[in-house]
């Protein structure tokens, strides 16, 4: 039978979220239904419901970053079992027959992978689903294949944001082969950048953090960097020079990216995660001079999104959160705008009864 979802939604781009109820689809044969413990607020959460990317449909479910509990599996699912703690990141879906889906690396499905909310939905149209929806319920049923497992020393709270910024900054951190050596700047400690600096360390990297200010410095040493530099005091720049291999930077706001480049040694790569709507300029010379690069990346594929969770229960890595009700998800927008989170909201939805 359908199951009956509570959930908090967006109806347009500029009302706050309010309490919704849909109908999630039967598990299948290949079906994972998932109770749902806790949800991250990620960025790009604040950007969809804002419709700042011109393509919206309403209403819409955030969250992306899910954590729950296994509640019921289809007759072919061998990978998970009733009670399993499990996750579910950015994606439910992808084509499967790309060379993008065959290397392992379903982010980038070529006609496009089914994101967990907003991305059209055929498995739904048995319920009335035109889209997918999201996290911020208390439900939610997704194949197997799409289906991640929380290890037992991960809190499932501190896991949720995990499913996204974890992975989003695990992701280049692999792929620019960062280990012992390394050394890394972090552009921005928020929801991302503090994820990029646990994971950056415990994979052997000098680390530092760029910033605005230096309020979050302590912060930035707790978690492992070697160094904080604030990007305005220009002879500090200076003094960097040349120095880093990899920039990952985080902001999603427009901000002067330029001045950063000169930051790279030969062949550095500053990497662009922060989902920014207007464009970044940036200078030839001093990309040619030392063969630098400017690269963006997405978040991972299922394979590697294991790996990460494995890898931050095997260090002691989780999410810096703030654990606040689904009533509480307009202030939490509000306040994430502001940069006003150390460092993840995570809602608990264990608490959606009583809000919807």
């Amino acid at each position: 039978m359908p199951i009956a979802t509570r959930a908090f939604a967006a109806t347009d781009s500029s009302s706050p979220l309010t309490p919704y109820s849909f109908d999630r689809r039967d598990p299948g044969p290949d079906d994972v239904a998932v109770a749902i413990k806790f949800a991250g607020v990620c960025h790009s959460d604040v950007h969809i419901v804002k419709n700042d990317l011109g393509n919206t449909r309403y209403p819409i479910v955030p969250g992306h970053e899910i954590a729950g509990v296994v509640t019921a599996v289809g007759e072919n699912v061998t990978r998970f079992k009733i009670g399993d703690r499990v996750g579910v990141g950015c994606m439910v879906d992808s084509c499967r027959t790309c060379v993008s889906c065959r290397e392992g690396e379903e982010q980038y499905c070529v006609p496009g992978m089914t994101q967990t909310y907003g991305s059209a939905d055929p498995k739904g149209a048995a319920v009335g689903q035109t889209i997918t929806q999201g996290g911020y319920s208390d439900a939610i049923v997704v194949d197997q294949n799409y289906v991640l497992s929380i290890p037992d020393a991960l809190p499932l709270d501190a896991a949720a944001p995990l499913l996204c910024a974890g992975i989003t900054t695990y992701s280049p951190l692999r792929h620019w082969k960062v280990g012992p050596g390394s050394k890394v700047a972090v552009v921005g400690l928020g929801g991302l950048g503090h994820m990029a600096v646990k994971q950056a360390v415990a994979m052997g990297a000098e680390v530092t953090v760029l910033s605005t200010s230096d309020r979050k410095k302590a912060d930035a040493e707790r978690m492992g960097a070697a160094h904080f530099l604030i990007n305005s005091d220009k002879d500090a720049m200076k003094a960097a020079a040349e120095k880093f291999d990899l920039i990952i930077n985080t902001v999603s706001a427009t901000h002067e990216i330029a001045g950063h480049l000169q930051l790279l040694a030969r062949d550095g790569t500053m990497v662009m995660l922060g989902l920014t709507t207007e464009g970044l300029p940036v200078f030839a010379m001093p990309l040619l001079w030392r063969r630098r690069s400017v690269a963006g990346s997405l978040i991972g594929g299922i394979r590697e999104t294991q790996e990460m969770l494995d890898f931050c229960a095997e260090h002691g890595i989780a999410s810096d959160i703030e654990v606040i009700a689904p009533d509480q998800i307009n202030e939490a927008y509000a306040r994430l705008e502001k940069s006003d989170v150390r460092y993840r909201f995570v809602i608990d939805i264990s608490q959606m009864g009583k809000a919807a």
